[in-house]
């Protein structure tokens, strides 16, 4: 097992990597302070890791539990309401400790209803697909979406522990896994150059879901997120770097519909996006673009616009992104590999050249 910090203070939590531990107890009894305990996990999930999880929690005063819809198109107030009736009707005093069991979309209603829950309850995440493990777990975001815009509605609210059973990932399925792999990339190009250039010769172990090689990829990502949130934990300065590649990534899901492609589909051709601005500003070079095409191509990701989406679909759908302020769009671009930075000043005629490039119409 390996084991990371996220150095927040009071509100510093670990990170714990390995296999097997879902079933093992002590670890959660660890870091559950109460008697009570909801669980948070959807009709996927559930009859998978449910019932193993459950077995591990017995012996709490009070165990519950509430499978939501699966898929990025349920992150609504709607369904989060779902969490709050269950809290409310089995009677879950300020003391309960929220379990999320899922992905990204889980983990983020969780995190949300427990800092809204009798103004804010602990909760834990559990995440079971490889992106929630490298990125939304990790970091306290936590919120749903609004049919304008993407994670809109929501707040900052670390958890207590962040468990990571890479077990979980022999049932994810491929389309999830490569899903997955566009946030492990985003490491390498924003701050880890030496991490992406082992993708490059390791890429292959990943896909095959080699357990040395998904242990060393997820520690070496979630190793990345946490210095980075430990320095500004509410994204009021470099944290923002973390979202390389998702200005471009959300306005693809708001256009298209959340669910229709992937959150980490969206993301690799918004990091193509990216980075093709940023060496249209002259910061990097052809040839670092070509060696993300050629990475993000061999996790069979997206790399283009969908077919459907022109230049105003995109500045329309931007212009409400979160990373928006005094009316002045700022984007995540790079100058170099691994060296991100926020930019908000990026030419209107560069930013649609890139898009072009990418295929917008």
């Amino acid at each position: 097992m390996h084991s990371l910090n996220v150095d927040l203070g009071e509100r510093s939590y670990p990170i714990l990597i390995g296999s097997g531990l879902l079933g093992n107890a002590e670890f959660l009894r660890t870091h559950i302070r109460g008697r009570q305990v909801l669980v948070v996990t959807n009709e996927t999930i559930a009859p998978l890791y449910l019932e193993g999880l459950l077995e591990s929690l017995a012996g709490f005063d009070k165990v519950d539990s509430v499978a939501l819809p699966d898929g990025e198109a349920f992150k609504t107030l709607d369904t989060l309401n779902r969490i709050f009736d269950t809290l409310l009707e089995k009677r879950h005093d300020r003391s309960t400790t929220i379990v999320a069991l899922g992905g990204g979309v889980i983990g983020d209603m969780s995190g949300f209803a427990a800092a809204c829950y009798q103004r804010g309850v602990d909760f834990v995440q559990i995440p079971t697909t490889l992106l929630s493990q490298v990125d939304s777990s990790v970091g306290g975001k936590t919120g749903v979406n609004h049919p304008l815009g993407k994670n809109m509605i929501g707040a900052f609210y670390q958890p207590q522990l962040v468990l990571i059973d890479i077990d979980t990932l022999t049932t994810l399925p491929d389309r999830e896994l490569s899903a997955g792999i566009a946030e492990v990339i985003k490491y390498g190009m924003i701050c880890d150059a030496e991490f992406f250039a082992w993708l490059e010769v390791n890429m292959d172990r990943l896909l095959a879901r080699d357990p040395e090689a998904l242990a060393y990829a997820i520690q070496r990502s979630c190793a990345d997120k946490a210095a980075v949130v430990a320095e500004d934990e509410r994204e009021s300065g470099r944290r923002a770097i973390l979202n390389f590649g998702h200005t471009f990534g959300h306005a693809i899901e708001a256009v298209q519909g959340y669910g229709n492609w992937l959150h980490g589909e969206a993301v690799a051709a918004g990091m193509v996006m990216a980075a093709k601005l940023s060496q249209l500003r002259g910061w990097i070079e052809a040839e670092d673009v070509a060696r993300l095409s050629v990475l993000l191509s061999k996790a069979s990701l997206p790399q283009q616009s969908p077919a459907n989406m022109g230049v105003d679909d995109y500045l329309t759908a931007m212009s409400v992104d979160k990373k928006v302020q005094d009316g002045k769009l700022r984007l995540v671009l790079l100058r170099a590999l691994g060296d991100a930075r926020v930019v908000a000043d990026s030419p209107r005629e560069q930013l649609i050249e890139a898009l072009r490039a990418c295929g917008a119409e």
